[in-house]
């Protein structure tokens, strides 16, 4: 053996030795995580009982996006000969998989407030039927809402554009599921759902929202929609509209919890980009139409305009200091 092969050979286990020294201090690290690591100091949960699973709860939302729209969202081709098959056996797996995310979020619940057994497995059954036995009215809103986008939109081509490529339409569609859990009283999952779409479109539609038939949100990002805004029906809002609260003062959060702290926005109403609407007491009256920019912290009565004066704007020839 030569000498720069001893030489090498050498150098490999003195790396390797060195390697081995810095890697047993990974035991003393893991101690210290778990010993100093408890539900105050860093939100554990360390328990023999599952959280829901977010990846879970987005495949549910794709499996629910192909049966609320057949034929858009799947990955087979579908006909009338297998359309039966594919929707039963696609609401079969929805139901079990509904049914234990539901499960887990009641008894998350439970536990974590120490509430009374609420038979959480029961119930999961329960809820996850009242969705899939809400999809034929969930079609019929989402089919008012395709239907607005199209009349008030020029660059939409046609209904599968909107149903494919709208990001408004991906929110909203995923807000009235989330919306009918809500209402179940189903814990984290409506959050969950309108958070994974907020992250994926910008569109930030609390669950709890309550909004009508035809509802459009036009290109769609920087939107806020606070947890209990009433919107009617018939409404277009354009980007970075906000519907949300007035800040809440120090120590008055759990008092404000379940009260209205969001607008009301009356039928036939359209909000501009940019516009800033808060408050619980706020209602803008139906038919009014809100300009871009604008902050509203009072009511409007019905047929309202509201617009910030037009900038006075100076034009100078370039190079004229003047």
């Amino acid at each position: 053996m030569g000498r720069e092969e001893k030489h090498s050979h050498a150098t490999c286990r003195t790396e390797s030795i060195s390697y081995t020294q810095y890697r047993s201090r990974l035991h003393g690290i893991v101690d210290r995580v778990i010993e100093e690591c408890d539900e105050d100091k860093c939100n554990a949960h360390i328990d023999y009982e599952q959280l829901p699973s977010k990846k879970a709860v987005i495949e549910i939302l794709n499996k629910l996006r192909s049966v609320l729209f057949p034929g858009y969202f799947n990955d087979e081709k579908l006909d009338p000969v297998n359309l039966r098959y594919y929707v039963g056996k696609t609401i079969a797996e929805l139901f079990d998989m509904l049914s234990d995310q539901i499960a887990r979020s009641i008894r998350h619940d439970c536990f974590k407030f120490n509430q009374e057994c609420s038979d959480c497995t029961e119930r999961g059954y329960e809820n996850a039927l009242a969705l899939l036995e809400s999809i034929p009215e969930l079609q019929r809103m989402l089919s008012t809402d395709i239907l607005a986008v199209f009349e008030g939109d020029p660059a939409a081509k046609s209904y599968d554009e909107i149903i494919f490529s709208y990001p408004g339409m991906f929110a909203v569609t995923v807000y009235r599921v989330a919306h009918k859990l809500y209402h179940l009283g189903v814990p984290l999952l409506p959050r969950i759902m309108t958070e994974y779409v907020h992250g994926e479109t910008g569109i930030d539609i609390h669950p709890g929202a309550e909004i009508g038939e035809r509802f459009v949100i036009d290109h769609g990002t920087g939107v806020v929609i606070g947890e209990t805004s009433i919107i009617g029906d018939n409404v277009r809002i354009y980007q970075g509209v906000t519907i949300g609260a007035l800040s809440v003062p120090k120590g008055k959060v759990e008092e404000m919890k379940g009260q209205k702290r969001h607008p009301t926005i009356e039928d036939d109403v359209i909000i501009y980009s940019g516009a800033t609407i808060l408050g619980g007491d706020t209602v803008i009256g139906a038919r009014s139409v809100i300009g871009g920019n604008v902050w509203i912290t009072e009511s409007l009565p019905p047929g309202t305009q509201v617009m910030i004066e037009s900038a006075h704007q100076i034009y100078r020839k370039k190079g004229d200091a003047s």
